[in-house]
């Protein structure tokens, strides 16, 4: 891998980490980055993957005051996310990804809708959210399903929790980013190491992301804490119904 191309994967995981720690789109930067340097799809997914973890660690070392008094929550959610994290690295590395492929744009398109409707549709529901309302089972099995597609492929599993979250949980969008960027760091730490153990990662293309990845994630809280929450919820759902797009276009 040439000098260029280095550089290219480290800048382009800056700007992975910054979108992906303010509106969970990371991969829409770095995965078409890694196949832009020759790496085959699901060598640039496995790697992609591996890097992001690094957008986890930058993020959560910029995010104190919005995770503040939600260690609770992060007890309670992180298992769920180790074990979806696994069993999506387990079934990329197992089966065939057509199907899944076919209709991840659809989930995700859904979900940046549910993301820009999320006021009124609470509204009209007209019923408190609680805190405790991450206990119900319906919660956790959506967010362990998200946490499996996480550890699959992981485009806009960063839009997917934050709706959920949004919907079970009484807290302003910059919290939510938080306690996602989190979480989704505990299913990509899981998936990233059966992936290394399996030495199917491209180390070289990986340093470079990686450490752009951890930059662009420590900037990301910062920039968001500055975002009023009606535009960054508009962002977050404008940016995915685009990644919901091209995801539908490659998928043929």
């Amino acid at each position: 891998m040439t000098p260029l191309e280095l550089g290219l994967l480290a800048l382009a995981g800056v700007g992975a980490g910054l979108v992906g720690s303010v509106v969970g789109l990371a991969s829409l930067v770095s995965y078409p980055a890694l196949l832009a340097v020759g790496l085959s799809p699901v060598t640039a997914n496995v790697t992609n993957t591996v890097a992001l973890v690094a957008s986890g660690i930058g993020s959560a070392a910029s995010s104190r005051p919005e995770l503040t008094g939600q260690r609770a929550r992060l007890v309670r959610l992180t298992p769920w996310f180790a074990l979806g994290g696994l069993a999506g690295a387990v079934l990329l590395v197992t089966t065939p990804g057509e199907v899944f492929e076919r209709v991840v744009p659809f989930l995700v398109g859904g979900a940046s809708v549910l993301m820009l409707l999320q006021p009124r549709l609470r509204r009209l529901m007209r019923r408190p959210v609680t805190p405790d309302a991450s206990e119900s089972w319906l919660a956790r099995v959506g967010l362990l399903l998200v946490a499996v597609y996480g550890g699959y492929f992981g485009a806009a599993a960063g839009v997917i929790i934050p709706v959920l979250l949004g919907f079970v949980l009484d807290a302003t969008v910059q919290r939510l980013v938080a306690l996602k960027n989190i979480l989704l760091m505990v299913s990509n730490v899981v998936a990233a190491g059966l992936f290394l153990a399996l030495g199917v990662v491209d180390l070289v293309a990986a340093l470079p992301l990686a450490a752009g990845i951890l930059l662009g994630g420590w900037l990301g809280p910062i920039v968001a804490r500055r975002l009023p929450q009606t535009l960054l919820r508009a962002v977050i759902g404008v940016a995915g119904l685009a990644l919901a797009v091209r995801l539908w276009v490659g998928a043929g």
